[in-house]
Formats: structure tokens, C-alpha cells, sequence
């Protein structure tokens, strides 16, 4: 996958959360864009303990190479 195709994703007004899924079926759940910073070739996708301001717990790096698709997040349905 393109930098730009995530991009679109990540930029989108208002935010939208989204799930980028690889190749081997692993998923990231991305609720807010500061969760994900995108390169030329991988994307950081950053756990964070509490709210997105807070120091991040741990961070995991992927190839863009290894997106298979990118799919929104369905809101939680009314109780």
C-alpha cells in the first residue's frame, strides 16, 4: 500500500476510526490519529496507557508492503 492511501485514513475530517489489516491476518485498531505515524515504507503504530497525550506504552513497526486493506471501524450499536 501507498504512504498516501493510509494517509487519506488518518487525515480524514472528522477522524474516522479505522482498522489496517496485514497479510497474516494481524490487525491495528487505529481510534485516534495520533496512534499511527506513516513513512515512506512502514508505518509506527504507537499503544498508549491512557488518552493519546500520554507517554505511549509501546510502539510496533510495519511495511506498508504488508497492508492488505484498510476497513472503518463499526461504531458500537445502541444498547
Amino acid at each position: 500500500m501507498r504512504p498516501d492511501d493510509v494517509l487519506l485514513w488518518l487525515r480524514a475530517a472528522p477522524f474516522q476510526p479505522f482498522r489496517i489489516v496485514l497479510n497474516s491476518g494481524r490487525t491495528y485498531t487505529v481510534r485516534h490519529p495520533e496512534m499511527l505515524r506513516v513513512g515512506r515504507t512502514s508505518v509506527h503504530f504507537f499503544w498508549f496507557a491512557g488518552e493519546p497525550v500520554d507517554p505511549y506504552e509501546r510502539v510496533e513497526m510495519f511495511s506498508l508492503l504488508l497492508i492488505e486493506r484498510i476497513e472503518p471501524v463499526e461504531a458500537a450499536a445502541p444498547a
